[in-house]
């Protein structure tokens, strides 16, 4: 591997830890600030980012429940999802890079942004009855407009995932033939 190839390897390396640590503190100012909502009402005007979502609060508490608990879960996902490339990085090995470890941690990335995707739709929809309704809750769409850059990252990770295992037996044939 050239030295090119190495260094652009170790900079993806630093930035998936800023990634994973950004993505760790925003789920935990979510998961807090919705604890904290929900004894202190006030709190519901600027969640996080500015999120409010007062109105629905005081209108329908279970909906606010409801759309708490799908931002908070898709932000834990996200974490999740980068805590596995984190993984990776630290389980790479370029002089024998088919492991089957990797295969499996690629293979659960691809499930986990089908997850997140999934999610990312029922929440989309959830919130469009909200506003069908007369909530004005618009601004939670933030947190689960990337729903088709998920399905494609996870179709292109089983792909990826297929390929490593079709690596790993080819590695074994080649251990064994030697």
């Amino acid at each position: 591997m050239s030295k090119k190839n190495d260094v652009i390897l170790k900079v993806l390396h630093v930035i998936s830890w800023v990634v994973f640590i950004g993505l760790c503190t925003e789920a935990g100012a979510l998961i807090f600030n919705f604890i904290f909502s929900l004894f202190k009402p006030i709190a519901s005007h600027n969640i996080y980012k500015g999120l409010d979502l007062s109105g629905i609060y005081e209108k329908q508490f279970p909906h606010f429940i409801s759309l708490m608990s799908f931002v908070v879960l898709l932000a834990v996902l996200k974490a999740y999802l980068f805590y596995l490339v984190v993984k990776i990085f630290l389980k790479l090995n370029l002089v024998k890079p088919f492991d089957i470890e990797i295969a499996h941690l690629i293979e659960k990335m691809s499930f986990e942004a089908v997850t997140i995707s999934i999610l990312s739709i029922i929440a989309h929809q959830y919130t469009k009855r909200l506003i069908h309704k007369g909530y004005e809750v618009s601004n939670v769409e933030n947190y689960w407009n990337d729903t088709a850059a998920f399905l494609m990252m996870a179709a292109i990770l089983f792909v990826i995932s297929q390929v490593f295992k079709k690596g790993i037996d080819l590695q074994k044939e080649n251990d064994l033939t030697i």
